[in-house]
């Protein structure tokens, strides 16, 4: 095989991610699972592709000028794709975040170049009230003006970018997926995938996911939690009801321990997202059985939290287990 050809731009290498099948995580019996490795983007999220159909729509619109700084409110990885995307295409753009989330994230937008305002969490969880507070002081700063707003919630330009995600699933399962799920943030990628989806196949069962803890499309109340992107305390509006069969809560102990399993059975370096797309994709896949197909999506790459403590804690486990050992071994002795 060939390798890709050169590209113009790192714009052009967005997209065209693979796809690869669990192997040691599945239990006997149960559906095959796959899973679509997002981290492969240039950010290391799929969030690279919404920020380019959103400020690429906007271009085309003649809403999105030279002359104008680019804003939005972000967990974090919209904000690194933003930042990529306006760095390459010449764009100033100003991002509000919290500490909230992983301080990788929040680097990578310095690191692009980007103004960055930080919106305290008391807590240092997410929340709406969290959610809505800097959504409110990124339309504070659009409303100075010279700023074009991407408003990622109410923005469908950005299902033009996740489709591509369901258009090359299409490519690479063409004898069709029998169940498709994925966590519920913007709603973006469900909603971009699902519309493409569902045109190939009327079949294929989409079920949506938030965290156990914050169960608004399930229960309809809010909570707190730290899985970033996901699980914003309010039912996004470009959730369609028309485009989901199902609608599931993870929990989010149970969505680290598969990220940290994932890393030491399968290779595979996923953040929290992820893991609440897998748990659920392992639990559908033992209620499908054999000869079924469910793909799910790896939303990022886990070197993005590498500063949390989502695999430092079972580090810290192992050496902790180890240093017991060696005492005993040392005590027989």
């Amino acid at each position: 095989m060939l390798p890709p050809r050169p590209v113009a731009s790192a714009l052009d290498a967005i997209g065209n991610t693979p796809v690869v099948q669990l192997q040691r995580l599945v239990p006997p019996g149960s559906a095959a699972v796959f899973v679509k490795l997002e981290g492969f983007n240039p950010t290391g999220s799929y969030e690279d592709r919404m920020a380019l159909a959103m400020i690429e729509e906007a271009e085309n619109r003649g809403a999105l000028t030279r002359d104008l700084t680019v804003v939005e409110y972000t967990c974090g990885s919209t904000g690194s794709s933003l930042a990529f995307v306006c760095a390459a295409k010449g764009y100033k753009f100003h991002a509000v975040s919290s500490d909230a989330f992983a301080a990788t994230k929040l680097n990578t937008i310095r690191a692009f170049g980007a103004e960055l305002t930080i919106v305290h969490s008391p807590s240092g969880e997410i929340s709406a009230a969290l959610m809505r507070e800097m959504m409110t002081a990124a339309a504070a700063i659009a409303a100075e003006g010279g700023c074009y707003q991407t408003d990622q919630f109410n923005n469908r330009d950005s299902l033009i970018g996740y489709a591509g995600i369901g258009q090359e699933l299409v490519a690479q399962f063409p004898e069709g997926i029998d169940c498709f799920c994925g966590a519920v943030g913007t709603a973006g990628l469900l909603m971009g995938v699902a519309g493409v989806l569902r045109e190939f196949s009327q079949d294929t069962r989409i079920v949506a996911l938030e965290p156990a803890s914050t169960p608004v499309i399930t229960e309809g109340h809010s909570g707190q939690h730290h899985i970033d992107g996901i699980g914003v305390g309010f039912v996004p509006p470009l959730l369609d009801r028309e485009l989901y069969d199902d609608v599931r809560v993870v929990d989010e102990d149970v969505a680290r321990s598969i990220c940290r399993q994932l890393a030491e059975k399968e290779g595979l370096l996923v953040g929290t997202s992820s893991g609440v797309n897998i748990a659920a994709a392992l639990d559908l896949a033992r209620q499908l059985g054999p000869g079924k197909v469910v793909v799910t999506v790896a939303c990022d790459t886990g070197l993005k939290y590498l500063d949390d403590n989502l695999f430092a804690d079972a580090h810290r486990a192992r050496e902790v287990m180890s240093r017991r050992r060696i005492v005993a071994r040392v005590l027989r002795e």
